[in-house]
């Protein structure tokens, strides 16, 4: 199987067991972006075109992104203090919980992956992918708050 393949597919399979696992843990199904949007929100607090930036789609999509967001519970909109037109995104309570089970469900499935495949194959797994990350031009834009 061609290299792209074996990432895309050990990708969807992780994606699936993650979802399997929230909803079977009362939450909603998350999207694709959710995850870099509760780490960067985790950070600080962003503009909706600064987490378009972040993300590298427009702002338009990440108004999309957060409209599901907010009404899924995860994250709310107040007013930004420095100018009253703009508005902050924050995590709400239900985020941080969901960010919580997501970081606890990322840590568990690399230690059942380690008891399954040796935690020396893993760790050189992480290693090599995440230098294919550091080395690969602007894939970094998603992981700059992450």
């Amino acid at each position: 199987m061609d290299f792209g393949l074996l990432l895309g597919h050990a990708y969807e399979s992780f994606v699936q067991e993650l979802h399997a696992h929230l909803t079977a843990n009362g939450a909603t199904v998350v999207g694709a972006s959710y995850g870099f949007v509760l780490r960067t929100l985790d950070v600080a607090a962003v503009t909706t075109s600064q987490l378009g930036d972040r993300l590298g789609i427009t702002a338009q999509g990440a108004a999309k992104i957060v409209d599901d967001m907010v009404a899924a519970g995860y994250v709310e909109r107040r007013p930004d203090p420095a100018d009253g037109r703009a508005k902050r995104l924050y995590l709400s309570p239900e985020g941080r919980e969901l960010l919580d089970r997501v970081r606890a469900f990322h840590a568990d499935f690399e230690r059942r992956l380690a008891e399954r495949l040796g935690a020396e194959n893993v760790a050189t797994t992480r290693e090599v992918l995440s230098r294919v990350v550091a080395t690969t031009s602007d894939s970094t834009r998603l992981f700059r708050s992450v």
